[in-house]
């Protein structure tokens, strides 16, 4: 079996792409290979995983100006073109999009060449892309219920989360607490800032804390210096590798995080207290809906960009820290949310398709 996966941008669509492929390979014994560009985190992450990576020049088009729109509409012929032929060398049975600018291009070749195509969406609402994308594809795997309404054909998979997560067991009471506070890989100001402007009003709320703070490389030093000042125990880092994050949640009493796919998904899989502050400018507004979905299941709390002050950040972390029993609660609510066997439920609808086009 052969697939071609297309997977670009941030690690919200190239890591359950890996975790995709990685099941394909070990259980449906398949040759994967990844489509991106040069830009994106596939052009680093999947050739550490051991996978193939051919480029295509792509970019995206919702908020940019007229001329970068006009830009990228003239790549879009150029771009498919390019996809044609790697679909015409590598012949594979299926394509499975994961999201990204290059997905539009690639769902495109594999509709004129008749490759059955999977579209896999983490997000309650769909990206412009995979909205495009949607008419080309049989069949989409999605992370929510709620999701299957832009579909024609659809299962609900939740998102690929690696093992280590569900392996988090529940941190024991005691007379400390942990807070980890991340903003993604690039980092977060407003959660820095919110963070580093709370630390005085938080050590006299919450007796015994210690923090865990993910702050991206340019904020690291400034961040690193207020911690300092405050007295407080910390680690602060610029950066902390996707391989050593199931056992910081393992460290953690509530995590402070947006509220992309991916990290909502890790949440869940860990069983871990989560206050999300989604990323205001994010398309569609989707990690303000994904974070809206679990704090309607009582399964986190959310603060959204525009609300955030330092006393409601404080007044939520502080509540939540020295109540062990709700954050349990929520913790309990999360998990059931998560989905152990995501990725082998989506190689098997890759499966599925990749058959069904041979008979």
């Amino acid at each position: 079996m052969r697939a071609l996966i297309v997977a670009g941008g941030t690690g919200g669509h190239v890591i359950p792409g890996i975790a995709i492929a990685q099941d394909l390979r070990t259980m449906h014994d398949c040759q994967c290979l990844f489509v991106g560009t040069a830009r994106g985190m596939e052009s680093r992450l999947v050739p550490q995983a051991g996978f193939e990576l051919m480029l295509i020049e792509a970019s995206g088009f919702k908020g940019m100006g007229l001329l970068r729109r006009l830009r990228s509409l003239l790549l879009v012929p150029r771009s498919a073109l390019r996809c044609l032929r790697i679909l015409r060398d590598f012949r594979p049975q299926v394509v499975i999009s994961v999201g990204g600018y290059a997905s539009g291009p690639v769902m495109l070749a594999a509709w004129w060449r008749r490759v059955p195509a999977l579209i896999f969406e983490p997000n309650v609402v769909p990206g412009l892309a995979n909205r495009i994308a949607a008419r080309f594809a049989k069949a989409a795997a999605v992370h929510f219920e709620q999701t299957g309404r832009w579909f024609r054909s659809y299962e609900v998979t939740g998102v690929p989360v690696r093992k280590e997560f569900f392996e988090v067991a529940p941190r024991p009471t005691g007379p400390t607490s942990r807070l980890f506070v991340f903003g993604g890989s690039q980092g977060s100001h407003i959660l820095n800032e919110t963070m580093t402007g709370s630390l005085s009003a938080l050590r006299e709320r919450v007796p015994g804390l210690s923090i865990i703070h993910q702050t991206g490389e340019r904020e690291y030093e400034a961040v690193r210096r207020a911690y300092d000042a405050a007295a407080i125990p910390a680690t602060v880092a610029p950066f902390i590798p996707m391989e050593k994050m199931p056992a910081t949640f393992a460290d953690a009493d509530l995590v402070v995080c947006r509220s992309g796919a991916s990290t909502v998904a890790e949440v869940a899989a860990a069983g871990r207290a989560a206050v999300f502050i989604p990323f205001a400018a994010a398309a569609d507004q989707h990690q303000l809906r994904n974070a809206e979905l679990l704090a309607s299941r009582a399964a986190a709390e959310l603060i959204p960009e525009s609300e955030l002050t330092t006393e409601r950040f404080v007044e939520t972390v502080a509540g939540l820290l020295n109540d062990p029993k709700r954050r349990a609660a929520m913790a309990a609510a999360a998990r059931t949310l998560a989905h152990p066997g995501a990725a082998a439920h989506i190689g098997r609808m890759a499966k599925q398709l990749a058959m069904s086009d041979k008979q």
